[in-house]
């Protein structure tokens, strides 16, 4: 993989928060892994960017090198790699998400409210 396709991803996870790599967009997700990412963020009222993986092969294939995860949509937190929809999903379900946002200075919105 060629190293321009990384020095993009670093950049991008370093200068947005919440940074989700997904397949199609927040507003239209084209897959159902990303829209259930999207709508557990949207829920928490966490600000995030996205990134269309789609619009870009070698960013797809690049993301999935540079994470070490095979799979998309993968979500990360202040540069941290956090996983992907199965992952998010659980720590959603479990409160880990909250008390790993809250840890990192994300503003979000507790689940039960």
């Amino acid at each position: 993989m060629t190293q321009p396709v990384f020095d993009r991803i670093k950049t991008e996870i370093t200068e947005a928060p919440v940074m989700l790599y997904m397949k199609g967009n927040a507003m239209f997700p084209q897959c159902g892994f990303s829209a259930r990412v999207v709508q557990i963020l949207t829920h928490l009222k966490v600000p995030f960017k996205t990134v269309n993986v789609l619009e870009d092969a070698e960013l797809r294939e690049g993301i999935k090198e540079f994470s070490n995860w095979p799979t998309i949509p993968q979500l990360y937190v202040k540069g941290e790699f956090v996983g992907g929809c199965d992952i998010i999903t659980e720590m959603f379900q479990s409160g880990e998400l909250e008390t790993l946002l809250a840890e990192k200075d994300v503003p979000h919105q507790a689940a039960a409210e």
